[in-house]
């Protein structure tokens, strides 16, 4: 009913037509195939009384139009959810668009949306075309969005400040008009008021008081003109230049819902064709942006199982370093000191240092033996019978050396260095500071 003129008040004929097309060498004759209106063999609008007027009807054949989801040359998707790309990917292989799952498997109990092709499986039986997860899609293709929109960034948030800038000055000269519009009002009151008969006291009584509101409407327009420049000038000035240097938090503001991005990826992107690369296990992205131009994007596919939450390389390395010589639980608090958390953004503990060295293949600390070769900050103080803070001055000081695995790592001491005649005589200093006197320096104060 929505889409028949009738409804509308007009009468269309030849609203579909015949087709005839060569198969095999002989005509095939096709039925029923709709024509636009615009094409009809007859169309009279008024004809009669519709429920609705033409106008009206065209804007409900252009809605319908845009929300002709998954039909050929419809529009896209982009009703929100948690997927960018619903609705915008098609299958390299067989051409179908490719829909959107979620894992039943949640991560901080949300689900992952999956992006496949299942479409030939389902309907005919044949195998899946394409299957991947769509987290790290996504975020390619919005880095790659934000690349290309960034060089037009600065030209808009030049051409918004300049609006900005004009729209405050119509509004300043809108006021000085007004202004200047009441000052002669108020000037053509004066000038009634002083050729008026000062006899003729009722008329002379109402041009008085024309006089007065016009100049209580210069006072109210002076005012507004100060109160407004005032503002103006008070009110500080949006920094442009900086939000579009800093589209990625925009983009990824709490304020700005999924529709709203999957409407602005679609105001520059038709469709994005996507494909495996089975022997260098990538997936091609193909993006077809609006006017023309196209560019692609290769992402690794990740592997059963794989997924983003592994353990920095940079911590990897401190936990491989330091394992042949501290503790797991001297390694945590490194790695905690040194602000390196695990894959999934936690602090560390003994325990998930020593399940890494399990999966990785780390082999736990050699020294657990206390065989007495190394010894750590606090051994080395008991074993000299002083305080860790004197043993920290000794190594500041340059007098007793000590090893670091990494930068913020405890230090590492070597027993035999205790036992050298520098340090013993550092040891043996009460209330002097932890070093030794030159051999040949002469005393400021000698004894008299």
């Amino acid at each position: 009913m929505l889409k028949n003129p009738f409804y509308a008040g007009a009468y269309a004929y030849g609203k579909s037509e015949n087709r005839t097309a060569i198969v095999d060498g002989r005509a095939r004759k096709t039925y029923g195939h709709h024509r636009p209106l615009e094409e009809c063999e007859i169309l009279l609008k008024g004809h009669h009384e519709g429920y609705i007027d033409w106008a009206e009807f065209e804007r409900n054949q252009k809605q319908l139009s845009a929300n002709a989801y998954r039909r050929c040359d419809g529009a896209k998707s982009g009703r929100g959810g948690r997927a960018l790309l619903v609705g915008i990917l098609v299958c390299g292989r067989c051409g179908r668009r490719l829909t959107v799952n979620y894992t039943s498997r949640s991560t901080g109990g949300i689900s992952q949306p999956v992006y496949r092709c299942d479409r030939a499986s389902v309907m005919l039986g044949q195998r899946r075309c394409m299957m991947f997860g769509g987290l790290r899609i996504d975020a390619a293709v919005v880095r790659e969005l934000i690349g290309a929109v960034e060089p037009m960034a600065i030209e808009a948030a030049v051409l918004a400040e300049r609006r900005q800038m004009e729209r405050q000055a119509e509004q300043r000269r809108i006021i000085e008009l007004e202004l200047q519009q009441a000052r002669y009002e108020a000037s053509l009151a004066e000038r009634r008021y002083a050729a008026c008969d000062p006899d003729n006291r009722l008329i002379a009584a109402t041009l008085e008081k024309s006089w007065e509101a016009a100049l209580r409407r210069v006072q109210d327009c002076e005012l507004r003109l100060d109160a407004a420049m005032a503002s103006h000038a008070a009110a500080p000035t949006p920094d442009f230049a900086a939000i579009a240097a800093d589209l990625e938090a925009a983009w990824k503001t709490p304020s700005v819902t999924m529709r709203t991005r999957q409407q602005l990826l679609r105001t520059l992107v038709n469709e994005i064709t996507a494909d495996l690369d089975e022997e260098a296990r990538e997936i091609v992205l193909t993006i077809h942006w609006k006017g023309g131009q196209h560019s692609q994007l290769r992402l690794r596919k990740p592997r059963s199982g794989e997924h983003d939450c592994s353990t920095p390389d940079d911590a990897l390395a401190v936990i491989r370093s330091m394992a042949t010589r501290w503790s797991d639980e001297g390694i945590a608090a490194t790695l905690n000191r040194m602000r390196l958390p695990t894959g999934q953004g936690k602090t560390w503990t003994a325990h998930r240092v020593s399940s890494i060295r399990r999966v990785r293949g780390i082999h736990a600390y050699r020294s657990a033996e206390k065989d007495g070769v190394w010894l750590t900050m606090r051994e080395a103080a008991q074993h000299c019978g002083v305080t860790s803070h004197r043993i920290r001055r000794l190594i500041q000081a340059g007098v007793l050396s000590a090893e670091q695995v990494v930068r913020g790592a405890p230090y590492q001491i070597r027993a035999a260095d205790l036992q050298s005649e520098r340090v013993v005589q550092s040891m043996g200093r009460k209330g002097r500071p932890c070093r030794l006197d030159a051999v040949n320096q002469i005393p400021m104060f000698p004894d008299t």
